[in-house]
């Protein structure tokens, strides 16, 4: 699959996106965001891919904002529009797939970047990853999700204080915040997030996709997060993956799980 701002690699199992704008520090356009919703869409539907790992080019940036240039005279219905479809398009898109997606965040993750960052179902980042949301110095605030995600990852008042004063907060920073698992030096970082792909790649493909579910639901508004894993919960009964998991348990040898 060939896209002008994005690069598409599959390989046993883990299909890594890296935004690819390295003169723009990999800001993201109208473009970018349209062809990385696709590139997503494509590993969902794609039954190889167990994992998605999304990244960045280079070693500066994972994604350093969005292109500001693109909506600097929009009106207030062109904003809360391009708000909109921004966060239907790609960052609850994210949020919501039901395949795993690791954010492996090299270097600055700004505004859209942060905010992508955050629709992950999880992030590592290397040393020299700085994140913030500095929306509030251009007189405009997160629109792409963060004032929802970051309070949710990181409480409610880390989360004023990032977006108030607009300022980074560097990888042990956000480790410690829980805004990031893990943190390693860069040329470590993709094969950390290959290693954790393959541990979430020896369990059932069905189960984690009804704990992705259940968890979401918990963190929506009108939902109730544990009729929602009883929903699931019940539903795994169902599966070739259950059986195949329970019978390997009980027969003490390796699953081998057929995703259905």
């Amino acid at each position: 699959m060939t896209f002008e701002n994005v690069l598409f690699d599959s390989e046993n199992g883990i299909t890594t996106i890296t935004i690819n704008r390295p003169s723009k520090l990999n800001a993201l356009n109208r473009k970018t965001i349209q062809e990385l919703h696709d590139a997503f869409k494509a590993a969902e539907e794609d039954v190889n891919t167990k994992v998605v790992i999304v990244t960045g080019s280079g070693e500066k940036a994972f994604v350093a904002g969005a292109d500001i240039s693109e909506f600097a005279d929009y009106s207030v219905s062109q904003g809360a529009e391009l708000a909109s479809q921004g966060q239907a398009l790609l960052f609850d898109y994210v949020a919501h797939l039901s395949t795993p997606v690791i954010a492996a965040v090299n270097g600055f993750a700004l505004g859209g970047g942060l905010e992508l960052a955050m629709s992950a179902h999880f992030r590592i980042a290397s040393d020299n990853a700085r994140m913030g949301l500095p929306e509030v110095s251009l007189g405009v605030i997160p629109g792409y999700g963060g004032t929802q995600r970051l309070p949710q990852l990181v409480g409610k008042g880390r989360a004023f204080e990032m977006i108030m004063t607009a300022g980074m907060i560097n990888a042990e920073q956000a480790k410690d915040f829980g805004l990031v698992n893990h943190v390693t030096n860069q040329e470590e970082l993709l094969p950390l997030a290959e290693k954790l792909a393959g541990k979430i790649m020896n369990n059932s493909s069905v189960a984690i996709a009804a704990a992705i579910t259940a968890v979401n639901a918990g963190f929506e508004d009108g939902e109730n997060g544990y009729d929602e894993e009883i929903t699931q919960f019940g539903k795994c009964f169902g599966t070739a993956d259950f059986q195949e998991g329970t019978q390997a348990f009980l027969q003490k040898r390796k699953a081998d799980f057929p995703g259905k």
